[in-house]
Formats: structure tokens, sequence, C-alpha cells
């Protein structure tokens, strides 16, 4: 059976870059059809650390708090931690409120939340289980896509004027559309990432330990739960799991001696340690005609930081006043200027990152050793470390969302 929909926009991906798009262009009258992959969010999430930045945008959709209230942790900075030396304090309670800190909150729980605020207006379409398998052209220009029911086997199609592929690192969109993921191995590190129960034992900062020659990201997420990201050599993790779990944790207890009892416990089995390659990205392409990449879809980054969902979130932010005029007048050229406006920041973001993977991250050598600590020393006691912390926390541009844009009942302004 094929079903055929019309919408005005049709978003391809519902994590936080296409949630909060389709919530923006529906909150200004817009006609959205979402399509998903997953039939629900059931499933595991490691990109948790919402930074200022984000928030701010999920505050002005009026989905933040919710979020919150489903469960979360407030973290009042970020740490570098070099065997019981702290060489980089950064107090995020230093920056202008609302949200001077850092948010560890389940992405299941802000997914739901913005789906939720979606549903609540009469021009969406939510279409969860369906996998995209084609996008439609016409005389050169996207104008839609074709979906296929994982469980169902129906065929939907969709005809839309404008299509956003928002759909993550591994983009089908993008694939489908032939533009080149433009994968960087700038990083020197892969990472292990796991979970362990912590009850009565959270951290109040986001941290990285380096110890014995590792380096190890841990934070708190609710509920009472340790995120644990182990970094190893760039290709070395089958070499080191070869070795055996009791070797794995061993390293694991040197590195992070503080919960060596829990990751003993609870870590039973080596599936219980996920490996994530770690690469940044960056499209050849995020606009063609009658189509647009936003978050990781056109930009990839790496854990360090906590960008990911941040720059997803500002993404969706700059795009939508983009769209309500190429929607209204009918240029698609207008969307050319989400290029012009967003570049800048995501490449200043990869450079930063790259700096702090071989600042913080590296394996010991004298150079390295020596700078780090008169680096981290300069940041934590100098007005540059404001200067910075702003910067990481809203990005080189910080991005407002356009709530004079919004017209509909349902929008945050109305609410209010």
């Amino acid at each position: 059976m094929t079903e055929h929909h019309t919408a005005d926009v049709c978003v391809v991906g519902a994590g936080p870059a296409g949630l909060a798009l389709s919530l923006m262009l529906l909150c200004s009258g817009v006609r959205v059809m979402l399509i998903e992959r997953a039939s629900g969010f059931k499933r595991e999430f490691r990109g948790e650390i919402l930074q200022p930045g984000g928030m701010a945008v999920l505050d002005q959709l009026g989905v933040l708090a919710g979020a919150r209230d489903r469960g979360s942790h407030v973290h009042r900075g970020f740490q570098l931690i070099d065997g019981k030396r702290t060489l980089l304090d950064i107090d995020y309670r230093r920056l202008p409120g609302p949200h001077a800190h850092l948010l560890a909150v389940g992405q299941e729980h802000l997914l739901e939340e913005l789906l939720t605020a979606c549903r609540q207006h009469p021009t969406f379409t939510y279409l969860g289980g369906h996998r995209v398998t084609g996008l439609l052209r016409e005389n050169g220009r996207y104008v839609g896509a074709v979906a296929h029911g994982s469980r169902t086997g129906d065929t939907t199609t969709v005809r839309a004027r404008f299509v956003v592929g928002a759909d993550g690192r591994y983009s089908r969109t993008r694939r489908l559309a032939g533009i080149d993921a433009g994968r960087m191995d700038v990083f020197d590190q892969d990472v292990v990432w796991f979970k362990v129960d912590a009850p009565g034992r959270t951290v109040d900062r986001v941290r990285v330990h380096r110890s014995a020659g590792q380096a190890v990201l841990v934070y708190t997420s609710h509920p009472d739960r340790l995120q644990i990201g182990w970094t190893v050599p760039h290709g070395s993790w089958n070499q080191l799991a070869a070795r055996g779990l009791p070797a794995v944790k061993k390293e694991l207890t040197a590195a992070l001696p503080e919960f060596g009892d829990l990751m003993d416990e609870q870590l039973t089995r080596l599936s219980q340690l996920t490996l994530l390659d770690v690469f940044a990205g960056r499209a050849a392409d995020w606009v063609r005609d009658g189509l647009v990449l936003i978050g990781d879809a056109a930009h990839t980054h790496s854990p360090l930081g906590a960008q990911g969902i941040n720059l997803a979130l500002q993404d969706a932010a700059v795009l939508h006043p983009l769209l309500l005029d190429a929607l209204g007048d009918g240029d698609v050229r207008t969307l050319d200027r989400f290029t012009e406006l967003r570049a800048r920041d995501i490449d200043a973001v990869f450079r930063f990152q790259v700096t702090q993977s071989k600042v913080m991250l590296a394996r010991p050598n004298p150079v390295t050793d020596t700078v780090r600590p008169v680096l981290a020393g300069l940041v934590t006691r100098s007005p540059l470390g404001t200067v910075l912390t702003q910067r990481i926390a809203h990005g080189r541009t910080p991005v407002q969302v356009r709530t004079d844009l919004f017209t509909t009942p349902q929008s945050p302004k109305a609410r209010a």
C-alpha cells in the first residue's frame, strides 16, 4: 500500500535538530511532515550534555523545563585532572544567567518533550518507524521523499516544498542526495563508552581525568549514573579487547581509581563497552535546490566539549526564519544564507576541538606535558577563561529563536 502526503517542509530525522526545527516551523504555521526511522526513543543515547546555548534554544521553545523535570543533573562546570592535580577548572557560574551551568538530560526525555510539543499543532504529521528510501526531484529540484515502513511494509510518498535532512552523522538523506560526508580523521583517539550505576557518588562537574597515560571523561547523568568515555589510541580497541575483560578493567581502574570498585562490579562482559568512531566531518554541501542538511548530517564533531546537540539546535534556530522567507517568496536562493551564517561558527568549533584533543587527551610526550599545565593555569586564572567559556557555551555567534515569527495559539509566545 502506498500513501501520499503533502507538506510545506519534510524533515527527516527526529533528533534534537529535526524536532526543534519542526516545532519552530509549526509555531509559525507551517505544515510539517517529520519522518523518523526508529519507532520510539527507547534506545541507548550517549550525547546528553547541554551547553547554555542549547538550553537557551530549548527554553525559548518552552520545552526545557519539562525535559529537566523528566530527569536531569546540573554540572557547575568542567575540570581537567592530571593525577591528583586539577589543571583546569572552568566554572560556568561565571557566565550570565539563566543557564550558567551544564545540564545532563536524558536525550530520550528531551526528544519526548519536543515531540509532545509538536503534536499539539494540527499542521504536524509524524511518521515513526519509517526509513527514507528515496528523494523526489523535479527539474533538478528536491520536492519530497519516499519512506518505507519497517513493520508495516507500506510506502509513503511525501511531496514538500523543502526537504531537511536532520538524520545524523550517517545521514541517509545526505547519501541519497549524493553529497560527500567530508569525513576528516583528525583525532588521534577513539572513545570506548559505557555507564555504571553510582548512587550517592555523583560528580558536580564534567571531568577529564589523565592518569597513567590514559584519559577518561566522566560525568553524572540521571538517575545516579556515571557516563564514562575512555579514550584509546585510534584503531587500537580490538587489540585491547583481545587481552580480555580483566585486563581492560585493570587499565580503567588505573585511569579512574575513584570509581574502580563500581567498574569492577558492574562490567561483566566486553559487550557493555561501546566503541565510538571519533571523527570530524563537513558535508560538501549543506544546501541544494530544495534540500538542506543540518546538525550532524551537515557537520560531525568529537564528543569532547559537548558541542553536538548545541550546534544542532542552533542550526535549527538559524534555518527557521530562512525557511519561512523561502516559503513566502519561493526563492530557494534564500537558503544559501544558511551556509554563510553557520560555516564560520562550525569551522571554529572544528579547530578548537582538534586543539582540545591534542592538549587534553594526547598520550604522554615532553612538549605537551610541559605546555598543558601552563595553558591550563592561564585559562583558569585569567579573564581569558571567562571569554573561552562564553565561546564554548554559546558559540562564536550566540543564537536566538525568532519567537517573533510564532503565530499559532500553541506556540510558547501565545501561551505566555
